[in-house]
């Protein structure tokens, strides 16, 4: 007969035994070694208690043996205080153990009170038996922890729709929403959300290192990508990526992305969603359920701490929504103009020839100059237009203005007649002459390339045929159509007489 010390260890092996692998009473004792008596009692109360295997399934022997055999609570000479308002209470910043202590004995004037020392030692007991995510201190509006859970929700037609998790560090209280994808516009998107959910903006934002939000994720100077950057710069937070391969840096989005997953995704299992936006509605359907369910171990809910000591905590939202933005790197041509998608926006002239930072919204166009805003645009998507400010084209008089349309013109007349009227005409049919700078530019290149008599050959075949832009020109010296006569035909071949040619005379 073993120990009973020894049975109470075996407890969680009778019930899982009995209720998960369906064996007698008998055979669970011989497996074991106890007796069939003691296999009874111990299932008898788990029954009497209400409990079965999924509750009890990550509970360890000594909560099992608590909550089957609980004992009378021993008598204590001195005022316990309420270690979970404790544990809760330095969560706010700063509050410490000493000042804890010392409202503990003002509240007792007349009563036996814990030393310091032993009040830090009973916290310190009663810490080490939460689970240990909780027992990482958060400062409350500090952290904003973010993550994609595992599990996703079924669609019609075979898709699956995934399931973005955030959660405050100091009441986790948890927000939840449903996305097409995990790229990188699905990540920002999901975080405005978060953030307009909330209510407000925390100092920092703690995703994992995915890689459409980290592009270097290195331990000591990780990087997150520029548009995540941005992000971050509207809101007045930062990014800072949990580090790699360390769960203690990310436990409370793992463990919301548990909670998540148990208490929401595991209702919606046998649901089947037309789009990604029904699905989204039904997890914003069970969140409050979620946040409202009371905390075991500590007094309240995710919603009543949320709203206790991060809500007061966190930074205000800005008055406008972020806008997804995209960067590009893009040259300042000689016509103080840079093309994005097709399309040129100006600059301040004195610019020509620098590398700058394109910010591109839906809307609007951004162009940085190390970090400094230099112009900005309306976007447009019309392909081969313009976008000029006044104020950012040079002034005739200044020295620097070597390229001037009498200039170009003047350089086309010394190659020829009909390159002078080509550019003439480039020049003249754009709102500002400067818009055709570029166009001018390309005609020195092909002249470069395929020599000033082709270039005028050229120039003299488009303007036959009522053309003048660049691209023409371009495709009549690549197609060697220069080379050709006004009529089409080579002057220095003639078809040879033979048997097959008819002859005009043939038809008459």
């Amino acid at each position: 007969m073993p120990k009973p010390r020894m049975a109470l260890r075996m407890i969680k092996d009778v019930i899982r035994l009995k209720w998960e692998a369906q064996l007698s009473h008998e055979s669970i004792a011989a497996a074991l070694g106890v007796s069939k008596g003691a296999v009874a009692k111990y299932l008898g109360l788990a029954s009497a208690a209400g409990l079965d295997w999924e509750t009890v399934r990550e509970w360890d022997e000594r909560q099992l043996a608590a909550r089957l055999l609980p004992r009378a609570p021993a008598t204590s000479p001195f005022v316990e205080p309420d270690w979970g308002r404790v544990h809760r209470e330095l969560d706010r910043k700063g509050v410490t153990l000493m000042l804890l202590w010392e409202e503990y004995v003002a509240a007792h004037p007349h009563e036996r009170t814990w030393r310091y020392t032993q009040f830090c030692e009973h916290y310190k007991a009663f810490a080490r038996r939460l689970k240990r995510a909780m027992r990482q201190h958060r400062r409350a509006g500090e952290k904003l922890f973010i993550d994609f859970a595992g599990p996703t929700v079924a669609l019609h037609g075979g898709g699956r729709a995934q399931v973005f998790v955030a959660a405050l560090g100091a009441s986790s209280y948890t927000f939840a929403c449903a996305t097409g994808a995990q790229k990188l516009e699905d990540w920002v998107e999901c975080m405005v959300r978060a953030l307009a959910f909330y209510g407000g903006v925390p100092q920092l934002i703690v995703p994992d290192n995915a890689r459409a939000v980290i592009v270097d994720p290195n331990r000591y100077e990780p990087r997150a990508a520029d548009t995540v950057r941005d992000l971050a710069r509207h809101y007045g937070t930062s990014v800072l990526p949990a580090g790699p391969r360390s769960p203690r840096d990310k436990a409370t989005a793992e463990s919301s992305v548990q909670v998540v997953t148990r208490w929401i995704l595991a209702r919606l299992r046998h649901e089947r969603f037309e789009s990604v936006a029904q699905a989204d509605a039904a997890i914003a359907a069970l969140l409050p359920s979620l946040n409202d369910r009371p905390f075991q171990k500590l007094p309240g809910s995710r919603a009543s701490v949320f709203t206790e000591l991060d809500r007061p905590a966190l930074m205000p939202l800005p008055p406008t929504r972020y806008e997804l933005a995209r960067f590009k790197t893009v040259k300042v041509h000689i016509d103080y103009h840079v093309e994005i998608d097709g399309h040129r926006y100006s600059v301040p002239h004195a610019l020509v020839g620098q590398q700058l930072e394109a910010r591109l919204t839906q809307r609007a166009v951004e162009l940085l100059l190390r970090g400094n805003r230099v112009a900005s645009h309306a976007r447009s998507a019309r392909r081969g237009g313009f976008t000029t400010i006044e104020a950012h084209m040079p002034a005739a008089h200044r020295a620097h203005l070597e390229w001037t349309p009498q200039r170009l013109i003047e350089w086309g007349r010394r190659i020829g007649v009909a390159t002078g009227e080509v550019v003439t005409r480039l020049l003249a049919h754009n709102k500002h002459p400067e818009h055709g700078y570029r166009a001018c530019s390309g005609l020195l290149g092909l002249a470069k390339r395929y020599g000033n008599a082709r270039l005028e050959a050229a120039c003299e075949r488009t303007l036959a045929l009522g053309a003048f832009k660049y691209r023409h020109v371009r495709d009549v010296l690549a197609n060697n159509r220069d080379r050709l006569d006004p009529q089409g035909t080579d002057s220095g071949w003639t078809s040879p007489l033979h048997a097959h040619v008819r002859g005009p005379g043939y038809y008459q």
